[in-house]
């Protein structure tokens, strides 16, 4: 559905062109200082506008709705609601009847029978990536010590990020990318066997963000081609600590004190200036489209900050589920 988490639990709301979009957090500690300013650095990090993505400015100014007073958040659900104000939905009418190819038109057209919000992709949109690193920056002020540290390693299959973002606009292309992130400061114990493993949850979060299509972790992929004796990280403290991080300070699903690294992969925008061919659902007949509207050419730019708060609030619900984090902050 659109909620997440067991203990701090979030659940998010909105459309790409309608009046907003928020969040509201339940299980949020008492005692927490929070103010709307705190949120504007991250959701700057998330903003378009800059080369390679969308032309699309938002000013993005959360308002607190509940749950914050006289500065500290109060224990009760919170809310948090960010406006929509540079919409253009003239600008997909034509996806009422004509979906986008690889994007979620079509599955939205069929699971709501038609009542969807086609306006820019509704609430399947990128947008809504907005109430997710709102969460994430009240995720952050929980778990601190531990900290969640996301880059752009590579773009369009290359490390060069600049030079692929350029040919990507000499193309008229999109192109995609890989995310990794880093979990510092973790504590040893958290998660569960199978089904609560943090890898299970970590990659739950991660695919409910647009365009994810991949996740690994530690070495990932490249433990296929490794043997054991060249994988097992070797113990040499106490606490855990190892001399390699292959697991990716994960065994038997439950974290080793080690850092957490993953990486996701990020395709590229469904959304593109070239025509492409399409059905037009009314007539029956494929045809060529023109996508209208402001899209990005490399969503990945824009992921970092999504996937750093993603990683938060998992960690902000695995730890209180510890009793790691007080209900009330004092």
């Amino acid at each position: 559905m659109n909620s997440f988490g067991r203990i701090f639990r979030v659940n998010i709301f909105g459309e790409s062109h309608g009046p907003g979009t928020g969040i509201v957090v339940d299980g949020c500690p008492a005692g927490i200082p929070l103010a709307e300013d705190h949120f504007i650095s991250d959701l700057n990090r998330r903003k378009g506008g800059s080369k390679g993505t969308t032309s699309r400015k938002e000013e993005d100014l959360p308002e607190i709705l509940s749950g914050v007073f006289n500065g500290h958040t109060t224990g009760a659900p919170l809310t948090v609601f960010i406006r929509n104000k540079n919409i253009r939905p003239s600008d997909y009418e034509s996806l009422k009847d004509i979906p986008r190819p690889g994007h979620a038109d079509f599955v939205a057209m069929k699971k709501y029978s038609g009542f969807s919000d086609w306006r820019g992709g509704g609430h399947f949109s990128g947008r809504l990536t907005t109430s997710l690193v709102t969460a994430g920056v009240i995720a952050k002020k929980i778990i601190s010590p531990v900290l969640c540290e996301a880059k752009l390693t590579e773009a369009g299959g290359a490390a060069d990020i600049e030079l692929a973002i350029r040919k990507a606009i000499e193309n008229n292309d999109s192109i995609g990318g890989i995310v990794e992130c880093r979990i510092i400061n973790v504590p040893a114990g958290l998660g569960e066997p199978f089904f609560d493993s943090v890898e299970s949850v970590l990659s739950h979060i991660a695919f409910s963000i647009p365009a994810i299509k991949g996740i690994e972790f530690g070495s990932g992929f490249n433990a296929s081609r490794m043997k054991g004796s060249e994988h097992n990280d070797k113990i040499v403290s106490r606490d855990g600590r190892t001399e390699t991080n292959y697991s990716g300070g994960i065994n038997g699903g439950i974290t080793n004190g080690n850092d957490i690294v993953f990486r996701v992969a990020v395709k590229p925008a469904s959304s593109i200036s070239r025509e492409q061919r399409t059905m037009n659902f009314k007539t029956g007949k494929m045809i060529d489209l023109k996508i209208e509207g402001r899209h990005d050419l490399c969503i990945a730019l824009r992921v970092p900050v999504v996937i750093e708060a993603a990683a938060a609030i998992v960690m902000a619900d695995f730890m209180m589920l510890e009793q790691k984090i007080a209900r009330i902050n004092k």
